[in-house]
């Protein structure tokens, strides 16, 4: 039975977070159609707060501290991604875009992502197409085209699959399961060649 090793980033800063209960809730609906399909399902979830602090130090000395380097090998590492942000100022976080900053921008190129964000008001769903989904083009991902935005109204509602919430989630982690199905692409990796120290010396010394 083939795997699919989903990472999970919730940007919620509270507890509980509303970003937290999306993102849990996006991916144990994605993890219930790719079981359906036949595949073994490993989710990880990320609390990105508990990494704020590493990923600030990140910035300053260019180095992640173990902790943060490990979330960083577990995303790259895996097949998709189920990324939820809370709305600050009509666009995702700055915790949320901080992290994805200290990634090497080609780790995700052609990985499978599932869009998620929260908000104190319906007026910010449009934070999906016109913040969320541009960062995730440029960085070339495969994003499921239906994202998830959830309001105040959409909790307390019943979680029998016939919610307005639920039917988008539903719908979302169909779209999401649909992109890991199959082969999935792998970030290309150029060859390191080790050459001898007096080959690289003398290619220094030829360039002067």
């Amino acid at each position: 039975m083939e795997t699919r090793r989903i990472t999970v980033l919730s940007a919620g800063l509270g507890v509980p977070s509303s970003s937290r209960l999306l993102a849990d809730q996006l991916a144990a609906a994605a993890e219930r159609r790719l079981a359906g399909a036949g595949y073994a399902v490993t989710v990880d979830v990320v609390e990105l707060r508990d990494l704020a602090v590493e990923i600030a130090n990140n910035f300053v000395t260019g180095y992640a501290a173990p902790r943060l380097a490990e979330v960083i090998a577990g995303v790259e590492a895996s097949d998709g991604i189920i990324a939820v942000s809370p709305v600050f100022s009509a666009s995702y976080s700055g915790l949320f875009k901080s992290f994805i900053d200290v990634l090497d921008p080609k780790s995700l190129e052609g990985k499978a992502v599932l869009l998620g964000a929260t908000g104190g008001t319906d007026r910010h769903q449009m934070v999906l197409d016109y913040a969320m989904r541009p960062l995730f083009s440029y960085l070339r991902t495969r994003t499921a085209a239906t994202g998830v935005f959830a309001g105040p109204q959409d909790w307390g509602t019943t979680g029998d699959g016939g919610s307005p919430l639920s039917v988008r989630i539903d719908r979302a982690a169909g779209e999401f399961a649909g992109l890991l199905d199959g082969a999935q692409p792998r970030p290309r990796q150029a060859a390191l060649e080790s050459l001898p120290f007096e080959q690289l010396l003398a290619g220094i010394s030829g360039g002067n």
